[in-house]
């Protein structure tokens, strides 16, 4: 059984940094939402999407390198007991894996994962630093705009939505609410401005 507080655990013993842990939310949140949506009626699936989520980077920040991350990482989830799905979804997500990305699980992680990253990025532009200013138009916007948020590969975006399914317009807006509910421990609720 995946277990969340212990992904959790696992993900800040090997990640400091505050934004990486963010984007790890970010991408449970989406996933989550996804499951919901690809596997509904289905509590186990809606957590191990999340976990998927929530673990996918939770060794870059100590094996940032091409030739290490996801690799370290699935070793190191093989070793403490995580399922072979959940390792195979994660990666996956590394277009240079050669891992091929089959399931709806897979393709949602590809698609959310730099999603949650731009969508946070134009929500700390905002003069709120909220979720609540941004909108898939606003994201459309800033993808034209190559400039903004230049690590994001927008052809991920693009091609992530496509492969899972869905209309991009309706994939950003469906991430932007997917993230609403956590937009505190994101610090993209507003609170940030209002306490200044």
């Amino acid at each position: 059984m995946i277990d969340r507080e212990s992904a959790w655990c696992l993900l800040t013993e090997f990640t400091q940094s505050e934004s990486l842990r963010k984007h790890g939310l970010a991408v449970e949140a989406c996933m989550r939402a996804c499951a919901r949506k690809f596997a509904p009626g289905s509590p186990q699936q809606e957590e191990l999407w999340g976990v998927v989520g929530l673990l996918h980077d939770f060794d870059y920040e100590k094996y940032p390198s091409l030739e290490d991350h996801p690799y370290r990482g699935s070793e190191i989830l093989k070793e403490r007991g995580y399922p072979e799905d959940l390792r195979r979804a994660i990666m996956s997500h590394a277009e240079y894996s050669g891992v091929s990305r089959d399931t709806p699980m897979e393709k949602a992680l590809f698609a959310c994962d730099e999603l949650s990253g731009f969508i946070t990025a134009c929500a700390l532009i905002k003069p709120g630093k909220s979720l609540a200013e941004v909108d898939a138009k606003s994201v459309r916007k800033r993808m034209k705009d190559k400039a903004f948020a230049r690590k994001v590969n927008r052809d991920d975006i693009v091609n992530g939505a496509a492969d899972l399914g869905v209309d991009l317009d309706e994939h950003i807006a469906f991430c932007i609410e997917a993230l609403k509910p956590i937009a505190k421990e994101l610090g993209l609720d507003g609170s940030a401005v209002t306490a200044g």
